[in-house]
């Protein structure tokens, strides 16, 4: 039986949205903005989908709302993170590791986002735990091409595709490593 590629599972900008509310309250629509100008090109989400996550972050409980009344204009809600909110989201800052080109870009990119922002010290660290996956990433996919029948022809291009992003990805990461000061191992 063939092995099959580890997926992250439920992949969703959740954390980010949390991970604004670390730095203070905020109203969803303001929450959505500075979204859009901190990772908007790393997360595509609209404005109707942030109100829909941040509705779920407060049924779940890592979110409070309180309504604030404004003359003649409709009633806002101001966004607190709670302390089971800013717990998960601290521990999903520091586990989880990419094992697909789209978590890496979604995930990695947001843990790294926020890493810098509220504990830098830790960037080597998350770095090189990403890195570690990628190489062994690489190691796993060239160990099943390598096993593949050749007349397998469309497993054999959708592993060589795999392992070529993963090759685009570890040298991205050697750039990373330059911009960001991490020593390398």
């Amino acid at each position: 039986m063939p092995e099959k590629e580890h997926h992250t599972g439920n992949v969703s900008p959740e954390f980010a949205l949390l991970g604004f509310l670390i730095a203070g309250p905020s109203h969803g629509y303001d929450l959505h903005q500075r979204f859009l100008i901190e990772l908007g090109q790393v997360w595509h989400l609209s404005q109707s989908q942030a109100y829909a996550i941040l509705k779920r972050l407060e049924n779940r409980g890592d979110v409070s709302a309180q309504v604030i009344e404004q003359e003649k204009l409709p009633a806002r809600q101001l966004l607190r993170i709670t302390e089971s909110g800013r717990r998960r989201f601290f521990e999903w800052l520091e586990s989880g590791i990419g094992r697909t080109a789209r978590s890496i870009r979604l995930e990695f990119l947001t843990r790294l986002y926020f890493i810098q922002l509220y504990r830098p010290e830790n960037t080597a660290q998350i770095y090189q735990a990403q890195l570690v996956e990628i190489e062994s990433t690489i190691v796993r996919l060239e160990r099943l091409l390598d096993h593949l029948p050749p007349d397998q022809h469309f497993n054999r291009l959708s592993l060589d595709l795999r392992l070529q992003q993963m090759r685009l990805i570890q040298n991205w990461m050697a750039e990373l490593s330059v911009q960001f000061h991490i020593p390398g191992r």
